[in-house]
């Protein structure tokens, strides 16, 4: 109901609305007239007949025949009468059937639908909107980071200028606002100067464009900007970005990390609180076969596993977990705790071949960069011979379609441990994992998806691991905007801190039950100067602690709800 005068009032406020609502009034005034001349002169051509009706059986007269009922109860018996009504039908046919429905939709409709659609896609947020995140455009790393903050409870728009995009999203679920990304007044409008960020996802010259105009207009509104090209780094800063981020950088790497090139480490992906995360592929190590619980690994290094991927699917931790050949382990430790692992998971010394990446294009170039920068051997086939320029080994690049088997042949594809594709098209990646699939049954294979939908497929079609442009994104987003309380290591999981609910102080972290509560695990605790890593079960909890807490995004909604707090300010 809170709905209806909304739109009553939107309606009210338009000047164009207004002047339409005036035409229709006067047709109505119009129609209204013609009906009590009508019926009048219908008193007096039945007083000529010798009959005798009230006023109103009139005006009910001349509606039925107006509008084609005709129910044939009041009839005139001369010419001069049923010539009259004719005339009356006619006009009835005109002005009901005829100009009656145009106007109506011209003139009250179609501006009340256009109303709805101004109330649905807004074009200026209420003066109290606080601390939401401003999402430019409305491409799938938009998209995904939006559907994340609705899921953490975060306020967000997505700032698109096309009304029927906007309209589209807004049935899709999604909050939006139309206005153009580089007009200064549409900023003004989305209360910039209150956000908590904004995120400039369109192209670099558009992107320098936002950043300028939203830095105009606010010195303090933290402002994150994705680059396409290495050489925007530096203008998008100068134009004001607090940070830029290039998503094929992240995405190289994370690619590379999860790539066994012969030996089992654990590679950092983040850090909060002097916490250290990192994933480490359990591609043939020692680890393989066994359980959580058999490996020991907490005991023997002093990590904490938050959870294991595996062929896309994160799985928070049992100690009856198998280690399998595909699985990817996620720890969180000390350096030197993740040191001890990688002595503890050692694989076997032999010789290794080179590692081959299939497609040279950016995302490929990193990869090479980051196996290069570990020592590890690979090859890269690309098609192009023109993408050799700036190679860091151009003698490590075989020229050719991937899609031949000689060329795989002449880069290694019988002897390498690891396959990494790696270009912009998804249908060539799904279509490449099944040839290196059907040729190497035993091959670690490692791929891209662009967007999530093709996630599941490209495990289908036998990629051992998969990494999403779509989410990495979303999480590069999401990390920035909590990059004081949370690190988003994937979609699945994130680590957070909570000030300690008062109903847990002075219990036990086996008493407090927060790993079967609110399905997250307790990573470190902070006690004023004093930090504890990997508490022990029988750790006592304390008024004032804060806890550091691993789980997914649910989790954090959870925890407040389970032990009734707020959630942790941001």
């Amino acid at each position: 109901m809170k709905f209806i005068p909304a739109q009553l009032a939107a309606f009210a406020s338009n000047r164009t609305a207004r002047r339409n609502l005036r035409g229709l009034l006067r047709y109505l005034l119009l129609l209204c007239a013609l009906i009590a001349i009508y019926s009048v002169l219908f008193h007096v051509l039945m007083a000529a007949e010798g009959q005798e009706h009230t006023w109103l059986t009139g005006v009910y007269w001349t509606l039925t025949v107006m509008s084609t009922l005709g129910f044939g109860d009041i009839t005139f018996h001369t010419d001069l009468g049923r010539t009259f009504s004719v005339i009356v039908l006619l006009s009835g046919v005109v002005f009901l059937l005829i100009v009656f429905p145009f106007t109506f939709i011209h003139f009250f409709y179609q501006p009340w639908l256009e109303t709805q659609d101004r109330l649905r896609a807004p074009r200026e947020l209420p003066p109290s909107e606080r601390g939401h995140v401003i999402l430019t455009g409305a491409d799938p790393v938009v998209l995904a980071a939006a559907s994340r903050l609705r899921t953490l409870g975060r306020p967000y728009v997505v700032l698109v200028d096309d009304v029927a995009r906007a309209l589209h999203l807004f049935d899709e679920g999604f909050r939006v606002a139309v206005g153009s990304a580089d007009d200064a007044q549409t900023w003004a409008h989305m209360r910039v100067e209150q956000a908590s960020l904004v995120l400039a996802a369109a192209d670099d010259f558009l992107n320098t464009n936002i950043t300028f105009t939203v830095r105009e207009r606010s010195e303090e509104v933290p402002i994150l900007a994705l680059a396409r090209s290495v050489d925007s780094v530096d203008v998008l800063q100068l134009a004001g970005a607090n940070r830029v981020v290039q998503l094929t950088e992240l995405l190289g790497a994370s690619l590379a990390r999860r790539a066994y090139g012969g030996g089992t480490r654990a590679n950092v992906v983040g850090r909060i609180d002097g916490l250290v995360v990192a994933e480490a592929p359990a591609t043939h190590s020692a680890l393989v076969g066994q359980t959580l619980a058999e490996s020991g690994i907490g005991a023997a290094t002093g990590v904490t596993v938050l959870g294991v991927w595996e062929r896309g699917h994160f799985l928070l931790p049992h100690g009856a977990t198998e280690i399998h050949q595909d699985t990817v382990l996620v720890l969180a430790g000390t350096d030197e705790s993740l040191a001890r692992f990688d002595e503890v998971a050692q694989t076997p010394a032999c010789d290794f071949a080179p590692l081959v990446i299939l497609g040279g294009g950016r995302v490929g170039r990193v990869v090479a960069r980051e196996l290069h920068e570990r020592g590890l051997d690979y090859r890269v086939v690309e098609l192009c011979r023109d993408r050799l320029e700036g190679a860091i080994d151009a003698s490590k690049w075989v020229i050719g379609s991937a899609a031949d088997l000689a060329t795989l042949e002449r880069a290694g594809i019988r002897e390498a441990p690891t396959v990494v594709v790696t270009t912009r098209d998804d249908a060539t990646n799904i279509y490449l994992t099944i040839y290196c699939r059907r040729l190497r049954p035993d091959l670690q294979i490692v791929a891209r998806a662009n967007e999530d939908k093709n996630v599941s497929t490209l495990h289908r079609a036998g990629a051992n691991l998969v990494m999403s442009y779509t989410s990495l994104g979303a999480s590069a987003v999401l990390g920035y905007a909590d990059s004081r309380s949370a690190l988003h290591v994937a979609e699945d999981l994130e680590i957070f801190r909570q000030p300690l609910p008062p109903a847990l102080a002075g219990h036990t972290l086996l008493e407090s039950s927060i790993r079967d509560t609110a399905d997250c695990s307790v990573l470190a605790i902070e006690r004023g100067e004093e930090k504890i890593l990997a508490p022990k079960a029988l750790e006592v909890l304390r008024e004032g602690d804060v806890l550091l807490l691993a789980g997914a995004p649910e989790s954090r909604t959870a925890f407040a709800t389970c032990f009734e707090v707020a959630p942790t300010k941001r």
